[in-house]
């Protein structure tokens, strides 16, 4: 039976200069295919194309906020999708209201002749080329058909939410941008991989406090704590680039599990 596929797209903190922003694509079992996070520039969609992945298909986005390391590709995104199939349907973004309504005022700042409602937004020939989907803690959405999502807050930036996707029985968990936080390992309960921000170690640990982010060790513990099966770290700064093994070390100290640091284009099929 074929396992969870989850792609790279952007792996790197919001100051990075060799790697992209946070972007993961995740292919359930059922067929479905989402798009946690939508990185900046060009991104998405040309590291999809290196790995084969069909903008068309990005059909469900699901954000973590607004902050513009994961969520400013998103009109590149749609313009891209809506090209490659004209006639297809409008792309869905699921995210917290707060972050949404920022959304909305980049889409329009972006795109010439976009018209936006409250249910989503028409480009200037009529099409309806997005749907908005608020989201709230707690709230599960039906993305395919056995693809769930429910997202879950964290302690980043106000509205700031974690995902945890249940593919076919199995089940993923992207922490977002967050400080240690209960509701990951609440979320993360028992799933097969928890991807979870690692924006340095404990010797950086005040400065990524001060922007509200986790250090390895509180990836590993989060690991540890929920009884995940997986571990990968992401949201990388740019000091760990070319040696990320002082995360892997820290990390390891806190969950014997198996850990991983992605990079951009990494690829992975849990099972």
């Amino acid at each position: 039976m074929p396992g969870v596929k989850i792609s790279f797209l952007g792996t790197g903190a919001g100051g990075s200069v060799t790697r992209g922003h946070t972007s993961i694509v995740v292919d359930s079992p059922d067929g479905t295919r989402v798009l946690l996070d939508a990185s900046s520039g060009n991104t998405v969609f040309r590291n999809a194309g290196l790995l084969g992945l069909a903008p068309e298909t990005f059909r469900h986005v699901l954000l973590s906020h607004d902050h513009a390391d994961h969520m400013s590709g998103l009109p590149l995104v749609q313009l891209v999708y809506s090209r490659a199939d004209p006639q297809g349907p409008p792309l869905e973004v699921h995210t917290g209201p707060g972050a949404l309504e920022n959304v909305k005022l980049l889409c329009q700042a972006t795109t010439p002749g976009l018209r936006i409602d409250g249910e989503g937004a028409d480009n200037y020939r009529g099409r309806r080329v997005y749907l908005w989907r608020p989201s709230s803690p707690g709230l599960s959405v039906d993305l395919g058909p056995r693809t769930h999502a429910a997202s879950f807050q964290v302690d980043h930036i106000p509205g700031a939410l974690g995902w945890r996707l249940d593919c076919d029985g199995m089940t993923v968990v992207f922490s977002g941008d967050t400080m240690f936080s209960p509701n990951v390992v609440k979320a993360a309960r028992g799933a097969r991989l928890l991807i979870h921000e690692a924006y340095g170690t404990e010797a950086d640990w005040e400065r990524a406090q001060g922007a509200a982010h986790s250090v390895a060790a509180d990836a590993g513990k989060a690991a540890s704590q929920a009884g995940v099966a997986e571990l990968i770290l992401t949201h990388i700064t740019n000091q760990y680039h070319a040696d990320p093994q002082p995360l892997l070390d820290e990390a390891s100290r806190h969950f014997d599990g198996p850990i991983s640091l992605a990079h951009d284009l990494y690829q992975v099929e849990v099972n």
